[in-house]
């Protein structure tokens, strides 16, 4: 059952009923006999042949033959020492200083490494540009990405429940003064119902977002796996929805199902176009009780900057929230200089970078601690001739790793953030 579940969350579809067969194929094969036995999981379990590299992998790890007082529960503590090696610490030699230090300390055994010789793994994993990932460091991501926790925060509803409120639950308190003979000794109150705010994702996968679009859809599929209500969506000159396709366990089964579904995929972008046709076919279906917006763009756009300017207005002012996610962001040189980030920021409220994943936990951190306050902007009006732009509000930059300065020509001063 333990092996079970460390293939699930590796991806391969494994169910009850698949465990039950491998336990009577034991009698025909038993674990006693690694090899036979590997091969009866392997037939069992595995349905398709691009996870039989994965099975191995998983079964090497899991039925190994554990070192002295280690436990195996934990698979990926176990995944880290075998893919790193988790060096053995020995004291550096008294009396060296740091020209003195040699590769191995004197008298130390040999395999032995010194502890100021070591690097994390796994840090230098969460810097990392996801442009420059590899297949193994993808896999890698992806269990990294599924241990943080998204909390776009909690609505207040019209219904009511029971709790310390001010109104008078009149039905409960005759209920629970029945055994005072009808005498109002306790007093039962009601409270607003809360709810778990929607997050909606909407995602580009044009040409100039390749290089990201497969990281930052295993992004969108670790959020689709917890509680809080999620809608996706796709655009590149169109916009398509993707939540059903959320549902797959397995995310190359899931990629492979957009690819078909997708037509415009690394096609052109249109982002002002793709966000109209959000607004007006699925924004009062989705953005009901206070949604989170996440817009995750580069912002290269080939269509108008008035008609992505007019729908970002309507848009940021029918949802509780506008995040704009941008890799280019994680760039300390990059400025906001493409006529469809122009139009867009000043409706934005917060502007993020995307680029690894350290800033993937920023905005996790974000989300998990959202200010009711927002500083909106006004209605979006076409500037008529002659007549001075309005001021608009400047989103918030948050990028912890990097400083940046840069002039926006709608606010006309400049900002350092």
């Amino acid at each position: 059952m333990l092996f079970a579940g460390v293939l699930r969350k590796v991806g391969l579809d494994v169910g009850s009923g698949n465990v039950l067969d491998l336990v009577r194929a034991v009698e025909y094969a038993p674990i006693g006999r690694k090899q036979d036995f590997r091969q009866a999981a392997r037939c069992i379990l595995v349905h398709r042949r691009q996870d039989l590299q994965l099975f191995d992998e998983a079964f090497q790890i899991f039925w190994r033959i554990p070192p002295t007082k280690q436990s195996t529960l934990d698979i990926r503590a176990i995944g880290e020492e075998r893919r790193y090696r988790q060096p053995q610490i020995t004291p550096p030699p008294a009396g060296t200083d740091d020209e003195g230090l040699s590769g191995e300390s004197p008298g130390a055994k040999p395999g032995d490494v010194d502890l100021t010789r070591t690097y994390s793994a796994r840090e230098v994993l969460r810097s990392k540009d996801f442009a420059e990932f590899s297949a193994a460091e993808i896999t890698a991501a992806q269990l990294m990405m599924a241990e943080l926790s998204w909390d776009p925060g909690r609505r207040r509803t019209r219904r009511l429940e029971s709790g310390s409120g001010a109104v008078l639950d009149l039905r409960k308190t005759l209920r629970r003064n029945l055994k005072y003979g009808g005498e109002l000794l306790e007093l039962a109150w009601r409270q607003p119902k809360e709810k778990t705010r929607p997050l909606v994702l909407i995602c580009d996968v044009s040409g100039s977002m390749e290089r990201y679009t497969r990281m930052l859809l295993h992004f969108i599929h670790s959020i689709a796996r917890k509680p809080a209500r999620v809608e996706a969506f796709l655009f590149a000159t169109r916009l398509t929805r993707i939540t059903r396709f959320l549902t797959y366990r397995s995310i190359d089964q899931a990629v492979n199902e957009l690819a078909k579904s997708v037509p415009d995929w690394a096609g052109g972008t249109r982002i002002g176009q793709a966000v109209k046709t959000f607004n007006f076919q699925w924004l009062r279906r989705v953005l009901g009780g206070g949604a989170v917006v996440l817009i995750i763009s580069d912002g290269w756009d080939r269509g108008e900057p008035e008609l992505l300017a007019r729908e970002m207005s309507r848009l940021q002012r029918s949802c509780h929230r506008v995040i704009w996610l941008n890799p280019l962001l994680g760039d300390s040189s990059y400025q906001p200089l493409t006529r469809g980030m122009q139009a867009a920021l000043p409706y934005v409220d917060d502007f993020l970078p995307v680029n690894n994943l350290n800033s993937l936990d920023a905005l996790a951190r974000h989300l998990n601690n959202l200010n009711a306050k927002r500083n909106l902007a006004p209605a979006y009006r076409p500037p008529k001739t002659g007549e001075p732009e309005p001021e608009l509000p400047e989103p918030r930059v948050i990028n912890p790793a990097l400083t940046t300065t840069f002039r926006h020509p709608m606010w006309g001063r400049g900002s350092t953030q």
